[in-house]
């Protein structure tokens, strides 16, 4: 009679004993996993819990539903380019070349008239005028050939300005003719009927352009001692001379 009653005790001991053990093991997987047997996650948020605020969780996308790649898109276009219209260049129209200096006076810009005036005596006044669309610099003197002469008139030095004179659109320069010197006839005088013009260019060497060509007033009479001025600014300073 003991002998049933001390199994009977001793099995119902193991069975309680192998209850707290299964208990024990249950709450410890639970405090491991941080989720209570039976619990589902909130919807939302993945079964390792909630993120915080404002973040994604791993496996989910951006506006909380599960499955996704988690990675966002932030895709744009644009060519990246700044086009500029300007050249950097100047027409340079009616005052002068690209980067600020004058054309030269020649033929091609230019149109001229000679005339005989009286006082002084012996003279005739060049005109040029600059019929072109921007500024001309008229240097040095005209390189002046009588009918066929082979040879330039001759420059009169002292009537070198201070400055080349510049012309404007429409504005003129002026060059006075000394026709015959001291020796008169006995200086190879004769009459003249035809002038050609030719420019100087801005090294003073030789000529450049295209020459202009002028009837000379009838009667004009000429020898070897004629000479011209340089380019002046007036008529005035041009018959000084």
């Amino acid at each position: 009679m003991r002998t049933v009653r001390s199994r009977t005790a001793a099995a119902a001991t193991a069975a309680l004993l192998a209850g707290l053990s299964l208990s024990a093991c249950q709450g410890d997987s639970e405090a491991a996993s941080g989720t209570p047997s039976g619990a589902r996650p909130e919807a939302g948020a993945t079964a390792s819990g909630a993120t915080e605020s404002g973040a994604t969780p791993s496996g989910a996308t951006a506006n909380g539903k599960p499955g996704g790649t988690g990675k966002a898109q932030g895709e744009g276009s644009g060519n990246g380019q700044g086009a500029s219209g300007g050249q950097g260049k100047s027409a340079g129209k009616g005052g002068g070349t690209a980067d600020g200096s004058a054309a030269t006076c020649t033929g091609a810009n230019t149109k001229a008239v000679i005339t005989k005036v009286t006082r002084p005596i012996n003279h005739l006044l060049l005109t040029i005028t600059n019929t072109g669309s921007r500024s001309c610099d008229a240097y040095s003197a005209p390189l002046l050939r009588f009918d066929d002469e082979q040879s330039a008139t001759r420059i009169m030095e002292d009537s070198k300005p201070q400055a080349v004179v510049t012309l404007a659109p429409g504005r003129s320069a002026y060059a006075s003719i000394l026709l015959s010197g001291e020796g008169g006839d006995d200086s190879g005088g004769r009459t003249a009927q035809r002038l050609e013009v030719h420019f100087a260019p801005r090294s003073g060497s030789g000529s450049t352009g295209t020459p202009l060509k002028l009837t000379l007033p009838a009667g004009t009479h000429k020898d070897n001692d004629a000479a011209v001025t340089y380019w002046q600014g007036s008529a005035s300073d041009a018959l000084t001379y």
